[in-house]
């Protein structure tokens, strides 16, 4: 539908949610994870695993807009395949206000 020369989007877009997992032990602390997150929610974690490495750790901040959107983009880049992202699912009672964003 055009309105005035532009396009009115009427559709909702269904904003995916991540929940990022690791295996310490297998992290080399390459920091690619960290540096190509497009939402910046990994970060060095303070604990060592047994390597002497120190693995990322998801700090979510959804007020400044740091939520995983499970883009799979760290898993992807990780030499290792030392981290994953799982989609999260949605309850009923949340649904309706966080599944859904109009534009």
């Amino acid at each position: 539908m055009r309105a005035s020369g532009k396009v009115l989007l009427t559709q909702r877009v269904k904003i995916s949610r991540g929940e990022i997992h690791s295996i310490d032990e297998r992290c080399k602390q390459c920091r690619l994870c960290i540096e190509l997150c497009p939402k910046e929610v990994l970060q060095e974690s303070e604990k060592v695993n047994e390597k002497g490495y120190h693995p990322p750790e998801a700090v979510e901040e959804p007020e400044k807009g740091k939520s995983c959107v499970a883009c799979g983009l760290c898993e992807v880049i990780c030499p290792e395949y030392a981290i994953w992202v799982e989609e999260k699912k949605e309850n009923a009672s949340t649904e309706g206000d966080q599944r859904e964003r109009r534009f």
